[in-house]
C-alpha cells in the first residue's frame, strides 16, 4: 500500500514565443523525437520512454510552463481525487473525463498553490519505444522537473497535504534558511523539488540519460554546438545525480542527468544539507562554482500562466 496519489511523472508542458527554435533544440540537439503535431504543438517523446511524450511544445507570445503532468493508478483513482481536491478547495481547471492527447486516457487538471497548471491521469496508452543502447547520448526519459515559489514552505505542505509527497532531502545555506526541498511520489528520490526565488516559474526541467558514458557525451555535444551551458558537468549531493545544466532558445533551464538515487523508503531518513559547502553542490568538483550567474538563470521569467489552464 502506498499513500502516493501520483504514480509517476509522466511530461513537462512548456509554451514558447520562439517555437522554432526551441522545437530545433530539442530535436536538434537535445535528442528527443517528435511524436506527434497539431498545428502549434508538437508532442516531444524520450526513445527510451512508454510515455506518448515527454515535452509538449506550444506556441505563444508568452512563456509560461503549461502545465506538470503525473500519472495515478486508475480512472477510480482520479476521480477520487479530483473530488478531494474539491471538497479541500483546491481549484479544478477541469473536470475529470478522456483527454484530447496522445494516448488518450483519463484525467483532469486543476491549479496547484501557487497557480500551476498540473494535469493527472490515469490508463494513458503505453508507448512504443525501445531499449537506448550503449553510447546514444539522447534522454531515456524526463527524471524531475523543479520550480520556484517565493513561498517554498506553503507549496511544500500543498504537495505532502494533497498528494502524498515526502521529502527527501532539503538544501539550506546559512545566510537564506532553507532554499529547495526535494519531493518524491516513488522511490526515486525525487520526481519534484520546489525552490526558493523571487517569483513562481520553472527551475529546470531535468532528462535522465542512459549513463555516466552517454550523459558525458551528450554534455559535450551541448558544449560542442555552442549550447550556453549554466552549471556543470558534476554530481550532487541531494539525489546523488549527475548533472549539466543548459540554457534553451528561450531562456528556461534544462538538465541532462543519470543515475538518480533509489531510496529504501522504509529505511531514509531526509538530510539537511548546506549548500554552501562545495562537495554538496557537488561531489565531484568538476562543475564551475555555483554563483550569482546560476542562481540568476535559475530564476528564470516570470511565470505568465498562472491560475491560467493552457488552451490545449
Amino acid at each position: 500500500m502506498t499513500d502516493y496519489a501520483f504514480t509517476h511523472l509522466r511530461h513537462v508542458a512548456l509554451a514558447v514565443p520562439d517555437y522554432e527554435k526551441q522545437l530545433d533544440f530539442f530535436t536538434s540537439r537535445w535528442g528527443l523525437s517528435v511524436a506527434g503535431t497539431d498545428n502549434d504543438v508538437t508532442y516531444l517523446a524520450a526513445e527510451g520512454s512508454p510515455e506518448q511524450y515527454v515535452v509538449r511544445l506550444r506556441k505563444d507570445n508568452d512563456k509560461r510552463l503549461d502545465l506538470i503532468s503525473y500519472g495515478a493508478a486508475d480512472a477510480d483513482s482520479v476521480d477520487a481525487l479530483a473530488l478531494e481536491l474539491g471538497r479541500d478547495g483546491v481549484r479544478l481547471a477541469n473536470e475529470p473525463g478522456v483527454l484530447q492527447t496522445p494516448g488518450a486516457g483519463y484525467g483532469f487538471r486543476f491549479f496547484d498553490h501557487d497557480g500551476r497548471t498540473i494535469e493527472v491521469s490515469a490508463d494513458v496508452a503505453v508507448r512504443k519505444h525501445r531499449k537506448v543502447e550503449e553510447g546514444e547520448s539522447i534522454p531515456v526519459k524526463l527524471s524531475h522537473v523543479v520550480v520556484n515559489t517565493p513561498n517554498p514552505e506553503a507549496t511544500v505542505a500543498f504537495y505532502e497535504k494533497h498528494f502524498g509527497f515526502k521529502v527527501s532531502d532539503i538544501l539550506m545555506h546559512p545566510r537564506m534558511g532553507k532554499v529547495m526541498w526535494f519531493m518524491r511520489t516513488n522511490s526515486f528520490h525525487h520526481s519534484m523539488a520546489i525552490a526558493r526565488g523571487p517569483h513562481v516559474a520553472l527551475h529546470h526541467a531535468s532528462f535522465e540519460l542512459r549513463g555516466i558514458d552517454e550523459y558525458m557525451r551528450g554534455t559535450g555535444r551541448m558544449l560542442r554546438a555552442g549550447v550556453e551551458k549554466v552549471w556543470g558537468p558534476g554530481r550532487h549531493m541531494a539525489g546523488n545525480n549527475t548533472f549539466s545544466y543548459f540554457l534553451d532558445p528561450n531562456g528556461n533551464t534544462m538538465e541532462y542527468t543519470t543515475e538518480l538515487e533509489i531510496l529504501d523508503e522504509d529505511l531514509w531518513h531526509p538530510h539537511l544539507y548546506d549548500s554552501s559547502d562545495p562537495d554538496v553542490a557537488d561531489q565531484w568538483g568538476t562543475a564551475n562554482a555555483m554563483d550569482e550567474f546560476v542562481a540568476a538563470k535559475s530564476f528564470n521569467d516570470v511565470d505568465k500562466g498562472l491560475f491560467v489552464a493552457p488552451p490545449v
